[in-house]
This record gives C-alpha cells, sequence and structure tokens, in this order.
C-alpha cells in the first residue's frame, strides 16, 4: 500500500505542469547546485518560483507577480507580506503549510500563475495567451 503523497507536494507538482503548459515556458536551471528554488520562465523572464530559502520541505511556497491584484490578496491568510522591491513591484508570496488545504486554492494559484505570466510574457506572446 503506498502512502498517500504529501498535499503541498502534489499541488507543487500540479502547478509546475500548469505552468510549463503555457506557451514558451521552460523550467530554469538552479543558480546554484545549493538553490532551494525552481523558477519557471516565459522567453527567459521568470514569472513564478517555488521554494524558498527558509521553506520546509512539507510546505508550498509560490511567488508570482500580480499587477492587478497584489493589493487585493494580500489579506489573504496564506498570503505572506510582501516588502521592498516585492511589494513596489507587486510580487505576492503564497504559504501553505501541512495543515492548510492548499488543494482548495488550485484553481486560484493556477490563475495567479497565469495572471503573473501574462505581465511577463512579450506582448505578443501575451496577447495570443489571453485570447486563447
Amino acid at each position: 500500500m503506498s502512502t498517500p503523497q504529501n498535499p503541498c507536494r502534489q499541488a507543487e507538482a500540479e502547478l509546475l505542469a500548469h505552468g510549463l503548459s503555457l506557451h514558451e515556458t521552460d523550467l530554469a536551471p538552479p543558480r546554484r547546485d545549493a538553490d532551494p528554488f525552481h523558477y519557471l520562465r516565459v522567453a527567459g523572464k521568470g514569472f513564478a518560483w517555488f521554494g524558498g530559502r527558509d521553506a520546509s520541505p512539507d510546505e508550498l511556497v509560490l511567488t508570482v507577480k500580480l499587477p492587478i491584484s497584489a493589493e487585493m490578496v494580500a489579506e489573504l491568510p496564506f498570503v505572506q507580506e510582501s516588502k521592498g522591491w516585492h511589494k513596489r513591484n507587486n510580487w505576492v508570496t503564497a504559504r501553505f503549510g501541512p495543515a492548510d488545504d492548499v488543494l482548495a486554492e488550485l484553481e486560484t494559484l493556477k490563475a495567479w500563475m497565469l495572471q503573473s505570466y501574462l505581465s511577463m510574457a512579450p506582448r505578443k506572446l501575451a496577447r495570443q495567451v489571453a485570447g486563447d
């Protein structure tokens, strides 16, 4: 009998697959051997990253750019307060621990990833994807 997968790892796998399904995206190689992040890029520009230096293996940490809704989502219980450059540039970090129902928020996180992708993609590509 197999052990059920950690919901945060399950959500991360689903979100990575979603991000990679968007046009012209790739998973950037780690910058260093011990880099704890997974970066999704479009045309060489990062639009989402998973993990963080202080993230534990049993939690999900996702950072995306939300130029339209960053202020609206700031009060959600799973959104970490942004500071400095991240706040000025509308980057938002969602953090879910092992006791949180991350799977209930998957559609929201996918929509955030799309908004981030559209904000970072070249205009022609963003128009194409937004029209799909």
